[in-house]
């Protein structure tokens, strides 16, 4: 019964899938087609404009995330589905302007009605909430969620991993918790569909995953650097002997030309068409305090190189000590409130990146007090200085303000181990999601919780600040 309806779910999600993008599809087609008739023709045009939306929608959707149904709550599913919406009627809008430049059309290029553009766009965007909250209420009405078991090492781990689980309500639900050498924890496997284990010791986190793997169930696991180690190796025989090869990475030539070309253009251009902005946060701090309007801190780069990046103040002048900002920290200024909220003060970063001591993708750059103390905690903390500092990357857009050093940690080794040209540019389209979610990636360290073993059926606590209680927000 539980295969047929996973292959159910399947089949509603591909459904589902087909049903959305042929509706963007059809919106877009069948309001231009009403300006642009030769769009209902068979013809090299009309099949290369189509070509280009789907294409690029597909790409673009890859890039965002998708219609991931089943896995994300709705919102973020909004997010990424009317990003690469909106940039893809934008290229193939352009592309149908270009394409009119002709004889029988308009005699010079015209940007064409963009007035439908704005309609298109208004009607996608309400068919995509749609088909995110009804796709979503259809997948998990299918299924109850998941009965999970968490298996950690103690209340501050719980406190760490649990908060997370209960915030996808729909997915997951904890019947258990226990720990890692329990005598009953194979026992309580046995009786989940769903594992999490979190900060449990190498060995025994080994023997483990082995029964949760013979016994077919669920996985969840955190990442140690021996799992990073492995996503950088690949599969090789000797012989006849099985093995696992890891070679040392650092980048190519040509690797290095493109990333720096890659940097100048960008923080060119950056710097362009962000110097309003710019503008208005410069005279709006001078107005709030008239105090200095830049802020400039030693971090480190490559190699451990020391440097000062630039951003804009958010803090009290006289209160600008160095340590990480807390919960209701009373050091922000009412105007760095609402930029670091947006993270519209790490602009002047394109500058650090113009003069070559940042790259635009890269390891967040870290205080060196941060360094220092999370240093002799995770000695592999270091191993992030093999790459430049960058102004965005994966910690920076999956990360928060209040994520803890260990999984940025993981995050950059992760992109270290995994660098593309490829993986650059797709963090870079990436990194506009973090302005959907300000709310959630400025929230700052705040009050740890403690989870207690022997009352592993807390489900009548009150949700926790910033965890929401409907688990579908």
């Amino acid at each position: 019964m539980h295969t047929m309806i996973k292959k159910l779910k399947r089949t509603v999600v591909f459904v589902l899938k087909l049903a959305l993008f042929a509706s963007l599809f059809g919106i877009f087609f069948g309001i231009f087609g009403i300006k642009n008739p030769w769009l209902f023709n068979l013809s090299r045009t009309t099949g290369v404009t189509m070509v280009t939306f789907v294409v690029l929608g597909i790409a673009l959707m890859s890039v965002y995330g998708g219609y991931s149904i089943g896995t994300q709550k709705s919102k973020p599913i909004v997010h990424s589905m009317a990003l690469a919406t909106i940039m893809t009627d934008l290229v193939t809008h352009l592309q149908l302007s270009i394409m009119n430049t002709s004889e029988k059309n308009n005699d010079h290029f015209v940007y064409e009605t963009p007035h439908l553009l704005l309609l298109v766009i208004v009607l996608q965007i309400l068919v995509i909430v749609f088909f995110a909250y009804f796709g979503n209420y259809v997948y998990f009405s299918l299924e109850p969620p998941e009965k999970c078991c968490v298996i950690s090492s103690s209340r501050h781990s719980l406190g760490n991993i649990i908060p997370k689980i209960r915030r996808f309500k729909k997915q997951y639900e904890i019947d258990e918790i226990i720990r890692y050498n329990d005598p009953q924890v194979l026992d309580v496997i046995l009786r989940s569909n769903t594992v999490f284990l979190y900060d449990v010791p190498a060995k025994e986190r080994n023997d483990l995953i082995s029964f949760c793997y013979q016994t077919q169930k669920n996985l969840y696991y955190n990442f140690e650097t021996i799992d990073v180690v492995s996503q950088g190796a690949k599969y090789v025989t000797l012989d006849d002997k099985s093995m696992v090869m890891y070679t040392a990475k650092d980048l190519t030539m040509e690797q290095r030309i493109v990333k720096r070309l890659t940097d100048l253009a960008v923080s060119i251009v950056g710097l362009v068409l962000t110097s309003p902005i710019m503008l208005g946060c410069a005279i709006a701090i001078k107005l709030d305090d008239g105090g200095k309007v830049f802020y400039k801190q030693k971090r480190l780069t490559k190699y451990g190189r020391v440097f000062e990046v630039y951003k804009f103040r958010t803090m009290k002048e006289a209160n600008s000590i160095n340590k990480s900002v807390t919960e209701n920290d009373d050091r922000i200024t009412r105007v760095g409130k609402v930029l670091r909220k947006f993270r519209i003060d790490e602009l002047p970063q394109l500058l650090n990146i113009l003069v070559g001591d940042m790259t635009v993708v890269g390891p967040r750059p870290e205080m060196l007090e941060n360094v220092e103390k999370y240093t002799e905690e995770l000695p592999e903390f270091s191993y992030r200085l093999r790459m430049k500092a960058g102004l965005t990357g994966l910690a920076q857009i999956s990360g928060k303000y209040n994520t803890s050093p260990k999984d940025k940690l993981v995050m950059d080794l992760m992109y270290i181990e995994n660098y593309s040209i490829w993986q650059d540019f797709k963090l870079i389209f990436q990194t506009i999601t973090v302005f959907l979610k300000a709310s959630e990636s400025t929230e700052a360290f705040g009050r740890e919780e403690l989870y207690d073993f022997d009352n592993d059926r807390e489900r009548d606590r009150k949700p926790a600040p910033g965890e929401e209680a409907d688990g579908d927000k």
